[in-house]
């Protein structure tokens, strides 16, 4: 299968940057293909033009090239840090210049955007990785959890993907090197049993 992470850090010695490595590794070891965006890495240019916003639009090189990936992707990760009860805004962007309409979704026959949206992509699941500093019960108790509602229903519902996995890793800033391997191997394991290795 092909399988697209996308990962969004700006700092390469992260732990979301150790994730998505493991994560990586894990899906070459059950002999997936692995489309990689590091939109940190790749200097994602985020601002979405207003010459992007018609559906048939002629896109940039770079941003069909993304375009096509999601596409031809079969399952989807994503690894992010919590800011501010969202994702960092350069994915906000990629999900603005990447997840068009007519690549990522179409209105029905007849409708004008106004109505109910068809989700186009292939994927059959996605999974979502997160890191945080706030304690769960006081992330759920003062903020709820936005993150899940924003992945689940707004993008990848949305979009036609209707199995999704969500993990949480917290609290980073004080864990141990112990809790991080820990950690990594749940990433590890839920990726190996979402997308299942090919059979030999």
């Amino acid at each position: 299968m092909n399988i697209l992470v996308i990962l969004a850090h700006p700092d390469p010695a992260s732990f979301n940057y150790a994730i998505a490595e493991r994560i990586c590794d894990q899906l070459e070891t059950d002999q997936h293909t692995v489309l990689f965006h590091d939109l940190y890495q790749m200097d994602f240019p985020p601002v979405l033009p207003c010459s992007e916003i018609p559906r048939d639009a002629a896109l940039d090189p770079q941003i069909s090239r993304y375009c096509d990936d999601l596409v031809a992707a079969d399952g989807i990760v994503v690894v992010h840090p919590n800011w501010w009860g969202m994702p960092p805004a350069i994915v906000k962007g990629y999900i603005d210049r990447v997840f068009r309409p007519n690549v990522a979704y179409r209105f029905i026959e007849g409708d004008a955007g106004e109505g109910i949206p068809v989700g186009l992509l292939k994927a059959q699941a996605a999974i979502v990785i997160n890191t945080a500093n706030t304690p769960e019960v006081r992330e759920e108790m003062v903020f709820g959890d936005p993150l899940h509602r924003i992945w689940k229903d707004c993008i990848f519902g949305l979009c036609g993907i209707s199995e999704f996995y969500r993990l949480i890793f917290r609290v980073v800033i004080t864990s141990t090197p112990a809790e991080r391997m820990m950690w990594l191997d749940d990433a590890a394991t839920l990726t190996h049993e979402v997308f299942k290795p090919k059979e030999s």
